[in-house]
């Protein structure tokens, strides 16, 4: 079980983050360091709406739409659609996405690189998670969705306190749990 932080950092290394930065005119460092606070939020923001039964049941209906080959090792960003990104990062973060993308941004991503990185990688995470919940071969209702995005994220919570060679910001997962927690743990509709 000692692949808690591999399940974010597959993900993370199959990112074509080169073929990122130049469908976007940016630095692949810059666009590295945004992936690394970006991940963790739309996964957290994933999981904020799966605690909810009405969240649960439209996030499952959204996975069953995604094809799980997109996430698939060689990410290809010719199969990501970015149109289909927004209305997913419209969905996952709701009212609150211009103050998650300021506050994802204040972590030293730069908040415009953010909000252009965000319709990109919602795709890929909805693919991915898909394809984790095939992998255990679970339809996405009774709290498997949250189990399997919280084995995700545990990967995320260790790399954001142990390792500040891969997250500079140090504080990343407290300001993640807190920016999160405040914004859409306050917000769910039940």
């Amino acid at each position: 079980m000692a692949d808690h932080t591999s399940d974010l950092d597959e993900l993370r290394a199959s990112l074509p983050v080169d073929q990122i930065a130049g469908q976007l005119g940016e630095d692949p460092d810059d666009v590295r360091r945004a992936v690394d606070v970006a991940l963790p939020a739309l996964l957290g923001g994933l999981r904020a709406n799966a605690e909810d039964p009405g969240g649960e049941a439209s996030l499952a209906e959204a996975l069953g739409q995604h094809d799980a080959s997109v996430a698939t090792p060689p990410i290809d960003l010719a199969d990501v659609d970015p149109q289909d990104g927004e209305r997913i990062t419209a969905h996952i973060f709701g009212g609150h996405q211009d103050q998650v993308v300021h506050q994802l941004g204040s972590t030293g991503a730069g908040s415009s690189l953010v909000q252009k990185l965000l319709p990109i990688l919602a795709p890929i995470v909805l693919s991915y998670v898909a394809k984790q919940m095939g992998a255990k071969g679970g339809a996405a209702g009774g709290g498997v969705l949250g189990t399997v995005l919280s084995s995700i994220l545990a990967g995320a919570a260790q790399g954001a306190g142990g390792s500040p060679r891969s997250q500079p910001s140090g504080g990343l997962g407290g300001v993640l749990g807190d920016l999160l927690g405040g914004l859409l743990g306050g917000g769910r509709k039940g």
